[in-house]
């Protein structure tokens, strides 16, 4: 039970804080300060909780995991529901600073409310949003398998996460406000339906990329085994 909970608390920061950073501070900070935001707020978690959890906090992490036998089906499925409800209750603490402070002058618009939904930028196609998704999630999720396994360096493992984390935001922001993390669009969305619209992309789109990064993970174990026999 308290690897769950750190992950539901875990990820209630990491909605509140890291997508706080865009609602509260987006206009003066930009892409560069909001996707460091991100990276820093997963880099404080890592060393939080990483030690009861793992510190996934994402759906995608915990696939990616699970497809390469670091959980159980079980631990899996409870970790999403963990952190799907952990994004909505960051999302729902935001929503409501928000909605008593009207007059506060806030990062920007999407639909009728801004909540730092991921919903598709001025030009960007879904099929762009897709592969964007696709490509940044396979690289997040490539660092976390490689540096939490044994050829990693543990003890730098947290570093490596965040920073890889905050540079899939700084790219992934002009596009669609960057996902990687379908809990992180989830929690966002219930505040602000108009973004579930593109909501599906933030889901196939890490999966997909997580599925990818397990199966050249396992790749690159599997011969690294053979050569070492």
């Amino acid at each position: 039970m308290k690897k769950y909970l750190a992950e539901f608390f875990g990820t209630m920061f990491l909605v509140l804080l890291a997508c706080g950073s865009a609602v509260f501070a987006g206009p003066s900070i930009g892409g560069l300060g909001i996707g460091l935001c991100f990276g820093l707020v997963l880099v404080c978690l890592c060393y939080a909780i990483g030690g009861i959890s793992g510190c996934h906090v994402n759906p995608a992490v915990s696939f990616g995991v699970w497809l390469t036998g670091g959980m159980s089906t079980k631990d899996f499925i409870w970790y999403v529901v963990a952190q799907m409800l952990g994004a909505a209750l960051g999302a729902a603490f935001l929503y409501w600073v928000v909605i008593a402070n009207p007059d506060f002058h806030y990062g920007g618009t999407t639909g009728d409310f801004y909540l730092a939904t991921n919903v598709l930028q001025p030009g960007a196609t879904p099929a762009m949003a897709l592969m964007v998704e696709a490509l940044l999630t396979f690289f997040f999720v490539f660092i976390v398998l490689g540096a939490t396994s044994r050829v990693g360096n543990a003890s730098l493992a947290g570093v490596a996460i965040g920073l890889g984390f905050g540079l899939v935001n700084i790219v992934g922001i002009p596009v669609d406000n960057c996902s990687v993390n379908p809990a992180r669009s989830f929690g966002p969305a219930l505040m602000d339906p108009a973004a579930f619209g593109d909501f599906w992309i933030m889901v196939v789109g890490p999966l997909f990329g997580a599925l990818v990064a397990a199966v050249v993970w396992r790749g690159l174990c599997s011969r690294k085994a053979k050569e070492a026999a």
